[in-house]
């Protein structure tokens, strides 16, 4: 399946216009330097575990499931408060 998908991609990179391949190019650009990034990360990873420096790899919060809420203070702000403290 994924070789006709990559022949039908290749058979309109014709018809493209300057722009247009360029645009195509920036896009391959990022996908092949983010699936870079991702694996000098995970073959880092995998050092550290193989060397015994670590035991386990945490993976990152994911930040869209933890949204912050902002609550309103009364007071001073903190940081005036920590400068009136130290005099």
């Amino acid at each position: 399946m994924p070789q006709t998908i990559l022949k039908e991609i290749l058979n309109q990179l014709d018809s493209l216009e300057q722009d247009e391949l360029q645009q195509l190019n920036q896009a391959i650009q990022i996908c092949l330097t983010d699936k870079a990034q991702v694996n000098q990360i995970t073959n880092f990873h995998q050092a550290l575990l193989s060397s015994g420096l670590v035991k386990q790899i945490k993976q990152p919060a994911d930040s869209k499931q933890h949204e912050r809420k902002l609550i309103q203070a009364q007071g001073n702000p903190v940081s005036r408060t920590i400068i009136e403290e130290r005099r």
